[in-house]
């Protein structure tokens, strides 16, 4: 899966969410910033389970879809 449809699905799955709670604007910044939060805690846990390293591949990675969570 590529970096900018990762970020879209985690996107879309909180939006789905909050949509019925708030409304668009606010639901938007709500799902970024849930988002970001769930790249955060796979590399968080990334880290301690394999003792992964920053600029690890799959670090890139992370990196790109929070990257592109950033740009929706």
């Amino acid at each position: 899966m590529t970096p900018q449809d990762k970020a879209q699905e985690l996107f879309d799955n909180y939006y789905i969410i909050c949509q019925e709670f708030t409304e668009e604007i606010q639901c938007t910044i709500q799902a970024k910033e849930c988002a970001l939060i769930a790249v955060e805690e796979v590399r968080f846990f990334h880290e301690r389970l394999f003792y992964a390293t920053e600029g690890s591949l799959f670090d890139d990675y992370l990196n790109k879809v929070k990257h592109e969570i950033e740009k929706l």
